[in-house]
């Protein structure tokens, strides 16, 4: 079996940063892409693709939950709401 990414990878896409599962996925979809890869490593290069999608779409839902939007009051005063991508 050939070895089909440009660096280590931890063994979970849990223990990357959104940078860096982003950056994976980035090499994995290029890899796919030139297909020139054998059909059991393109498998796990396609396996591997959709957990570090996975893993970037939960690391942005988390982001996301945790910015609040600033609110200004009738009367001046200022408060913070969840942010929810309505307003």
């Amino acid at each position: 079996m050939t070895q089909i990414t440009d660096s280590p990878a931890p063994n979970t896409t849990a223990e990357l940063s959104f940078e860096q599962a982003l950056a994976d996925l980035q090499r994995t979809v290029e890899q796919l892409e030139k297909g020139q890869v054998p059909l059991a490593d393109a498998v796990s290069l396609f396996e591997r693709g959709t957990q570090l999608k996975q893993q970037c779409e939960s690391r942005l839902a988390e982001a996301k939950a945790r910015i609040d939007q600033l609110v200004i009051a009738g009367d001046g005063t200022l408060s913070t709401t969840p942010f929810d991508g309505t307003n």
